[in-house]
């Protein structure tokens, strides 16, 4: 579905290069045919040597040549970027953004504005960094203009860089806190556990080993086994053991309370960063 598709990145940075690392890995998308804008020279030359992808000095360059256009910039500058794509013809253009708490109608109206019947393609997405190993979560929800082929290729797009799943424009900002922040939630989560490791006399080595691959095993068993997590870790906490122990001190601490506490931070955040 993409092999024949030329698809542009507006913006370099971090989660571009992870969308582009995960379809030239899954080989769903050739590198010559992904071109990437960004400001910085040298994030591009790394870019051009790291993935053998095109780059191109400016947004527009990018936007005419490209069939599908993905917005990976910060949402503070998407007025800009968008206004520098106004005068060309979208029409035959899929863009999909990847930009935190920006809203579909935002994107619409700045395209639109000399022409209220022009056609704009827009699919808002909410990806996150695994899909540099091809483990990313993407939330997707279609803007006024796409239709079912649009929202079939964004599937297809993040699918080859991991699960992707439909929500509304409404839910994005929660996904944002769940998904889209959640992976550095884990990170300081892994970072934790391997603490605990070396406090207890672990080497580091050792200790973040285990931590990861603790960490790893116990998402695939969650993935695979279909059960509910409450159930799985009740398996593994015998009476009087040392796991309801080790479990009591998570709960004194409130961990559970803080998960959600940041989930609800970053989906405000992203629900401001809209307005």
């Amino acid at each position: 579905m993409l092999s024949k598709k030329r698809i542009g990145f507006i913006g370099g940075g971090n989660m571009a290069e992870a969308i582009v690392k995960g379809l030239v890995a899954s080989k769903s998308v050739a590198s010559k045919n992904i071109l990437i804008a960004d400001v910085s020279s040298e994030r591009l030359n790394f870019l051009r040597k790291e993935y053998k992808v095109e780059t191109a000095s400016n947004n527009k360059d990018v936007t005419e040549k490209s069939d599908i256009v993905i917005l990976a910039v910060k949402p503070q500058i998407m007025d800009k970027v968008l206004e520098e794509m106004r005068d060309i013809d979208l029409g035959k253009k899929l863009l999909i953004s990847v930009a935190a708490g920006y809203p579909i109608l935002a994107i619409e109206s700045i395209l639109k504005s000399d022409q209220e019947k022009k056609k704009v393609r827009v699919i808002r997405t909410m990806p996150n960094t695994p899909a540099l190993v091809l483990e990313g979560a993407t939330a997707i929800t279609p803007g006024t203009d796409a239709d079912k082929n649009d929202l079939k290729m964004a599937h297809f797009l993040f699918s080859s860089v991991g699960k992707t799943v439909d929500v509304t424009e409404k839910q994005i900002d929660a996904v944002t806190g769940l998904s889209g922040s959640g992976p550095a939630y884990i990170f300081m989560i892994i970072e934790a556990l391997a603490d605990g490791g070396v406090k207890m006399g672990l080497s580091r080595d050792v200790a973040n080993t285990l931590s990861i691959q603790t960490v790893l095993g116990a998402a695939k068993l969650a993935q695979q086994s279909g059960l509910h997590p409450g159930e799985l870790k009740d398996r593994v906490a015998s009476p009087g053991g040392t796991t309801i122990a080790g479990i009591h001190a998570l709960e004194s601490g409130a961990l559970r309370a803080t998960l959600m506490d940041a989930v609800e931070a970053a989906a405000i955040r992203s629900e401001e960063l809209g307005q």
